[in-house]
């Protein structure tokens, strides 16, 4: 008995139609009833009857068909999981993330990912949450790290929490220390350097300026993360940002803001009709690892 023969037979099963059964599994009609002839043959028994053109299962028919079935998933099985074994010697994973993620969090993340799937190459876009969302959305992404919550009009996706991250204001060394800790609303007239649209930290910090009922004062405005410590280091203005990111600017002044402060919300995000391949599987549960080992810490001046 082969796999193929088995193959064949439930093709017939299911569509009661030889002709039917061979397109589906791409093979000629000839050759699907020789094969089903060859079933027969060893197995002693008439699987189909095919009086007057319609095909219909036997009693020995009724009694195959669950177990072939049975067996053509075990195969299935059986291959998904060879294959999955593959993928975490070679491959590549999506990943998506704010660009402050891929300066705070990532570098490590993927640091103890690479050691152990070496084979594994890895695909960072870099991009706001909303349009991590789209890109997930489309089948681009594997994986995505958002902030939340997600916009409401998202597509069906599954999300797990994986930190909260407290958020602290930056400065020159050279400036004069700001008073500790910083409220929201000390940031009146004080010049910020500002992300670019599209940032999860720019909606998060003008949204905080405006509920203490004053527009935030932009010196600059647009960059991306290094270019906003970049322009904080030079005496530009202060910045808010996440404590992670803080963390690495060992030559910047890092001050906590006052309670309750602000904090951001950070989740693991895939689609929910399509399982993340095994190799985004793994980095998932890095991720995890790294999340629980430490990712809201607070560090201050």
């Amino acid at each position: 008995m082969q796999f193929q023969q088995l193959l064949y037979f439930v093709a017939v099963a299911e569509t009661r139609h030889f002709t039917r059964a061979a397109e589906r599994v791409h093979v000629s009609q000839p050759s699907l009833s020789q094969q089903i002839r060859a079933l027969e043959k060893e197995l002693g028994a008439e699987l189909f009857s095919r009086a007057r053109g319609n095909v219909a299962l036997t009693d020995a028919g009724e009694a195959l068909l669950p177990l072939a079935r049975r067996i053509l998933a075990d195969t299935e099985t059986a291959r998904v999981e060879v294959q999955e074994l593959v993928q975490l010697r070679r491959g590549r994973v999506r990943l998506g993330a704010p660009p402050s993620l891929c300066t705070g969090l990532l570098p490590d993340v993927l640091r103890a990912f690479h050691d152990l799937h070496p084979g594994i190459e890895l695909l960072i876009e870099e991009s706001g949450s909303h349009d991590l969302v789209r890109e997930l959305a489309r089948g681009a992404l594997d994986l995505a790290l958002v902030v939340m919550p997600l916009p409401a009009a998202s597509p069906a996706l599954t999300t797990v929490e994986l930190l909260h991250e407290d958020l602290v204001v930056v400065s020159s060394a050279a400036a004069p220390a700001p008073r500790r800790p910083v409220r929201i609303a000390d940031l009146e007239g004080e010049p910020l350097v500002m992300f670019r649209h599209g940032y999860d930290l720019r909606e998060l910090t003008v949204a905080a300026c405006r509920a203490e009922g004053f527009e935030p004062s932009f010196t600059v405005e647009g960059g991306e993360m290094d270019a906003v410590l970049g322009f904080v280091r030079a005496g530009l203005g202060v910045a808010v940002v996440p404590s992670m990111v803080a963390a690495r600017a060992r030559d910047l002044r890092v001050t906590a803001l006052a309670r309750p402060g602000l904090r951001r919300t950070i989740a693991i995000a895939h689609r929910s009709d399509v399982a993340p391949p095994r190799a985004a599987r793994e980095l998932q549960r890095v991720l995890f690892s790294a999340g629980t080992a430490g990712g809201a810490t607070n560090p201050t001046d």
